[in-house]
């Protein structure tokens, strides 16, 4: 009796997701059916009476073809877990260059305006998922679309033919029951191999879609590069360099004193040497900003256990001391780590955090978590995608989970060997 329930309560759960497999297929075909009921409708003799069902077959196909994709990667991911990336370009950023032009990824132009619209058009015609979506509709309903109509078509000839007082109709009816109650349990799953084998990713895009991305990390790096470049010049500018100007005329000053005026020469001699210690004093912070020197002289987990030390949190390091991953992963690390437990300190309110450095298979995982009020999220144009397309060079990923009330928790992760 328990068996015979599980097979009930299987085919009914079969049956309904049969139905919704028929439903998706069928609608790009229902589009179809319809332009060709009307153009018979307003004369089939007529050519010109063609053209409004040609136009409402070419704009419906492409208005579903993307959605009834999604549809079913939704549904076979919910029956049967397997999850069908859905390839699609994605839009990159749109960064403004030291030349004062935007790029898109594609082309400069002269407003922000200008190169997003750019790129929208350019990456709906050229993103090859779209011929693969068309393709798919197109296949759909021939194969799980078919398989699939097998218990819904089975349960109407059993509808029709057990309501008819013919022994021949009866005996149809008797027939399409028992197909329905056979196939019930299984011509949904037809939907996950079709799935698979016609929705996923070529090599061709995928290989495309990473040119995209890798021009846009390009474009990033180029961007962060300048912005650096400038924040050192204004530093030395408005820093180190002002103290060394000063400090030449101090000495200039001094060595005319000299003879005339010690006691002022021996004066300025001495605010002379204090410029020069906190001339020193700012270009270590410079050099310091730039790359640590305990990162590059002791490694990755050495500067974070130095840079907790000083922050005002209360921070808790795990790492294993004998991770030592190349040094431009060590960096973006650091700094994404900085610029984490920074966020904590300015607006998340925290008063503790935790930080763990580890090594998960080929992969150096670090996540960072502070119990602050939480509300963080990734922005555009913020510093959390900022630092989600600095990993992104190394590719790497940033993952963060943080509910209104916190904790936030933070997850980087960067492919790495030789850690």
């Amino acid at each position: 009796m328990r068996q015979l329930r599980a097979w009930a309560a299987s085919a009914c759960v079969g049956f309904v997701r049969a139905c919704a497999v028929v439903v998706v297929s069928m609608l790009v075909p229902a589009v179809w059916a319809g332009a060709v009921a009307l153009g018979i409708r307003w004369g089939a003799g007529n050519p010109w009476s063609w053209a409004a069902p040609c136009v409402l077959v070419c704009v419906g196909t492409l208005a579903l073809a993307r959605p009834v994709c999604r549809m079913f990667r939704f549904l076979v991911a919910t029956w049967t877990a397997t999850v069908i990336p859905a390839g699609y370009r994605q839009a990159g950023p749109v960064t403004r260059m030291s030349t004062g032009y935007w790029w898109n990824g594609f082309g400069y132009e002269r407003t922000s305006r200008d190169a997003l619209l750019d790129q929208k058009w350019r990456l709906r015609r050229r993103d090859p998922a779209n011929w693969r979506d068309l393709r798919f509709t197109a296949l759909a309903p021939v194969t799980a679309g078919v398989v699939a109509a097998l218990p819904p078509a089975g349960a109407a000839a059993a509808v029709l033919g057990l309501g008819h007082p013919g022994l021949a109709a009866r005996g149809t009816g008797a027939l399409g029951l028992a197909v329905a109650l056979a196939t019930a349990p299984y011509a949904w799953r037809c939907a996950e191999p079709v799935a698979v084998r016609f929705l996923r990713a070529s090599a061709a895009m995928a290989l495309a879609e990473r040119v995209a991305e890798l021009t846009a990390q390009r474009a990033d790096t180029t961007v962060a590069q300048a912005a650096e470049i400038r924040r050192i010049e204004r530093d030395l500018h408005d820093g180190a360099q002002a103290r060394l100007v000063g400090l030449g005329l101090s000495l200039a000053t001094a060595e005319k004193l000299m003879e005339s005026d010690p006691d002022r020469a021996k004066e300025l001699m001495r605010e002379a040497r204090a410029g020069a210690a906190t001339s020193l004093t700012e270009l270590r912070e410079l050099v310091s900003g730039i790359s640590p020197p305990v990162l590059s002289e002791r490694g990755l987990v050495a500067a974070v256990r130095a840079f907790a030390l000083d922050s005002p949190l209360e921070v808790a390091v795990s790492a294993d001391p004998r991770l030592r991953p190349d040094p431009p992963i060590e960096s973006a690390l650091y700094f994404g780590i900085a610029e984490l437990v920074t966020n904590a300190v300015k607006h998340a309110r925290a008063t503790r955090a935790r930080i763990s450095v580890v090594r998960d298979g080929t992969a150096l995982v670090v996540d960072v978590e502070d119990d602050g009020r939480g509300g963080a999220e990734v922005r555009p144009g913020g510093g959390l995608a900022g630092l989600r397309r600095r990993l992104a060079v190394f590719d790497g990923t940033l993952e963060i989970t943080s509910p209104a009330g916190g904790p936030t928790r933070a997850r980087m992760m960067v492919p790495c060997e030789s850690s």
